[in-house]
């Protein structure tokens, strides 16, 4: 860590670092391997920080089936749990990269690793497949330890680019941890869907999330009275325009609100290219663009990482399909209880957590999570516990727990 506080000088490793190592406390990362592998990588080194990525995903990898070989399963889930996050990691990297053959390499280890932990853990866990649009939807379903009649469901809801295993740091612990059952799943243009499916996102996830409930909703042991929803990053868009139509959750956690995805796109832009998007110029956008491109290849490797789910090519044609995950007409039509996360400091969609609590103010909890808590942007990286406490003691008072 450097003498400012951060742990990388490029921001988007930076916030990588701290996603990762904020996972620790549910064992999806080991904080020392992780900040071992990535001294040094310079700001600007994408190579090396996929490599680095790769490399100790690989070699945790190697510890867990030699532990698996060995016959000891304990040692052996936790191994894989933590390999499969940081092979997440890799598939972010070398999308980056623009490297299609690696991508697809390495999240098939990703999941592969995943898998094997699912196989291994003590935790209870079936694969699921959940109907959806004459095709469906991979995913995983966890129960509590013991046994009951029927439990709460909490289903998680990912973001553009999040990893089934981040789920299970960001909510699935804590979910298995008081009782409820946790599901998650793949949906349109996420993780495998996307990169072995070539499905790409939708705006509309009432289509989506009616399904997922019609699927949980008849599965053994499940109170069909308390599911809830958690939506991360991107899903904290996704969740509250399905709920503005499908009113059968019970509860949602939204970490953080989001109700224009747009902005965190146009905020990078000079006001020379908003106005030509505005007045409809999109040739002159699209030429203004590529030009702007060549000369900053960190934002050129971005765009095409943020921009490939949505199933675009040009720019313009991408920031109009980004315009259309917008709350701002429906949002008042959400009768579900929502607990929607307010980081300080949040970077992509500051303001945003704020404006949904006023679209839909007779629904909406807002919770404050500042700086001097630990607890400040997105997503809150570095304080998952306290964020566990507050959502997790928020649902049981809703659910009648």
């Amino acid at each position: 860590m450097n003498r400012t506080g951060q742990f990388s000088e490029n921001a988007d490793f930076d916030f990588e670092i701290r996603t990762v190592i904020g996972s620790a406390s549910a064992g999806a990362a080991e904080v020392g391997e992780v900040l071992a592998a990535v001294a040094g990588i310079g700001r600007k080194d994408h190579a090396a920080w996929y490599q680095a990525w790769r490399g100790l995903a690989d070699r945790v990898r190697t510890q867990a089936d030699a532990s698996a070989d060995g016959g000891h399963p304990v040692s052996a889930a936790a191994a894989y749990l933590r390999a499969s996050h940081y092979y997440a990691v890799a598939v972010n990297a070398a999308s980056s990269l623009d490297r299609p053959d690696d991508l697809l390499e390495v999240f098939r280890l990703h999941r592969s690793a995943w898998d094997r932990f699912v196989d291994t853990t003590e935790v209870r866990a079936e694969r699921v497949s959940i109907p959806y649009e004459g095709g469906a939807l991979p995913g995983y379903l966890f129960r509590p330890a013991g046994e009951r009649t029927t439990t709460p469901v909490l289903v998680a809801v990912n973001g553009s680019d999040g990893s089934l295993t981040s789920l299970w740091a960001d909510c699935v612990v804590g979910a298995l941890r008081r009782g409820y059952s946790a599901l998650v799943f793949d949906g349109p243009g996420q993780q495998s869907m996307l990169f072995e499916h070539g499905s790409h996102f939708r705006p509309d996830w009432e289509h989506v999330l009616t399904p997922v409930y019609d699927f949980v909703s008849t599965l053994p042991g499940a109170d069909a009275q308390r599911i809830a929803l958690y939506g991360i990053s991107q899903g904290g868009y996704w969740v509250p325009r399905a709920l503005s139509f499908e009113h059968r959750y019970a509860a949602a956690v939204l970490d953080p609100g989001v109700t224009d995805v747009s902005a965190s796109w146009k905020s990078q832009l000079p006001h020379s290219l908003l106005r030509l998007l505005e007045n409809g110029e999109d040739e002159k956008f699209d030429r203004d663009m590529a030009i702007g491109m060549r000369f900053t290849p960190d934002t050129t490797s971005t765009w095409a990482f943020r921009a490939r789910p949505f199933g675009t090519t040009g720019y313009a044609q991408t920031l109009r399909a980004v315009e259309e995950y917008n709350l701002e007409s429906i949002a008042h039509q959400i009768t579900t209880p929502l607990f929607i996360t307010e980081p300080e400091n949040e970077q992509f969609w500051p303001g945003q957590s704020q404006r949904l609590a006023d679209l839909a103010p007779t629904v909406s909890a807002l919770a404050r999570f500042t700086a001097a808590e630990g607890a400040d942007s997105h997503c809150e990286p570095l304080a998952r516990a306290l964020v566990e406490q507050r959502m997790f003691d928020w649902l049981d008072q809703q659910l009648g727990r």
